[in-house]
């Protein structure tokens, strides 16, 4: 069946950085675009960062630009999501979502940015 499974998230003070990874399974991973969103307590779900198939091409909610970067590795089914320069508004529960004729979500890990 299809998974996704984020991976990653924990506590860490502001100004530092975390690595989220998600692995995929059950479905031809290299043909759906991915992304990662967050939620926030008491806040909508909202995207943080998105990548095409191949890779070549990046989106970025302005909050997150020049601090978080996603990549992908079609090999290993992944998608990751590199996050530096933490601030405590980046605390929420973060989603792996593959996009392409259907949808799929993860169950979430949870970032919490505090000192």
């Amino acid at each position: 069946q299809v998974q996704l499974v984020e991976s990653g998230g924990g506590l860490v003070q502001p100004g530092g950085s975390l690595r989220l990874s998600c692995a995929a399974s059950g479905f031809t991973f290299n043909n759906y675009a991915m992304s990662w969103y967050r939620q926030a307590p008491g806040k909508e779900r909202e995207l943080v960062a998105s990548i095409t198939v191949a890779g070549g091409i990046t989106n970025y909610a302005d909050s997150v630009k020049g601090r978080f970067t996603i990549s992908r590795d079609n090999a290993k089914n992944t998608v990751y999501l590199q996050m530096n320069s933490l601030k405590p508004d980046d605390t929420a529960v973060y989603y792996c979502n593959a996009r392409r004729a259907m949808i799929y979500w993860g169950k979430g890990t949870l970032v919490t940015v505090s000192s």
